[in-house]
């Protein structure tokens, strides 16, 4: 003896077809706006909270159903306005790569940094570091000076410590970090580059 429809896992209810299983009843709409509502409550509503495409997807699922449903869900979470301010890249955007010089010598380009607000320490009190890098190498350098060093005090502090013949040259390190002694370097003939 069959059941009546009204009385099996289908009921129909104003235009709404249910279907009841042990503990949901999920209902197939061909009506519009009730799709419309259904995606904002389960996206948009305060218990929804702007969920992702796929936790919104599990949302839908487990209340509803129509065709191409699926596809409705995603392109109302990738036209969420609030979704997409909230989900935007806020970084900068990536430039162009930029291949670094091949290099053919030691001490050819070098990397330079200042490690200062150090105790003072040594003969004369210095309280900082000028760290450099041979980028050739990869050869570490550390110049005791001290944190209120200028241009040329750097200069002075050079012609202290040469490279010498531990790195292979027989005058100071040509390559400083400032604009000011650009004179100086044009005149021992040797490349300046900054890097960012």
């Amino acid at each position: 003896m069959e059941k009546a429809y009204d009385e099996g896992r289908f009921h129909l209810l104003d235009g709404i077809l249910y279907h009841r299983t042990k503990h949901t009843c999920v209902m197939s709409s061909t009506d519009k706006t009730l799709r419309k509502t259904i995606l904002h409550e389960c996206h948009v509503s305060v218990a929804a909270g702007h969920l992702s495409e796929d936790r919104t997807l599990e949302r839908v699922k487990t209340c509803s159903w129509w065709p191409n449903w699926k596809k409705d869900v995603s392109e109302y979470c990738q036209k969420c306005d609030r979704c997409q301010k909230a989900n935007r890249p806020t970084g900068k955007e990536f430039g162009m790569m930029i291949q670094l010089q091949e290099l053919k010598s030691p001490w050819e380009i070098v990397n330079m940094d200042w490690v200062t607000a150090l105790p003072p320490g040594g003969d004369r009190s210095y309280n900082a570091w000028l760290v450099l890098v041979d980028r050739y190498r990869k050869t570490l350098m550390f110049l005791p000076c001290h944190q209120d060093n200028t241009a040329m005090d750097t200069v002075t502090t050079m012609e202290i410590h040469p490279l010498g013949p531990q790195y292979g040259l027989s005058m100071p390190y040509p390559i400083y970090g400032n604009l000011a002694i650009s004179i100086i370097i044009d005149q021992i003939g040797h490349c300046h580059v900054l890097w960012p």
